[in-house]
């Protein structure tokens, strides 16, 4: 079972929409994998936000942690 919640933010929902089928399905993969561990290894915390970033490929997942929930804010192509 799940620890954490997964939202994500309205504008956030748009750009995994723009994202290509196959790199999509990686990134949602990924995405899921912040309900069990939202701080995995890999993250980084950006400094003087309260928030983290996670790649995934050519990918950048941004989002924050608030109590038992973590709020996707954006996934965009870095580049």
């Amino acid at each position: 079972m799940a620890k954490y919640r997964i939202s994500i933010k309205t504008s956030a929902v748009g750009e995994l929409e723009g994202i290509p089928d196959s790199d999509r399905f990686r990134v949602i993969y990924r995405i899921k994998g912040l309900a069990e561990d939202p701080r995995p290894p890999e993250c980084e915390k950006l400094s003087g936000y309260d928030k983290y970033r996670l790649r995934q490929g050519m990918y950048s997942i941004l989002y924050q942690i608030q109590g038992d929930e973590v709020i996707l804010n954006s996934a965009v192509s870095r580049p």
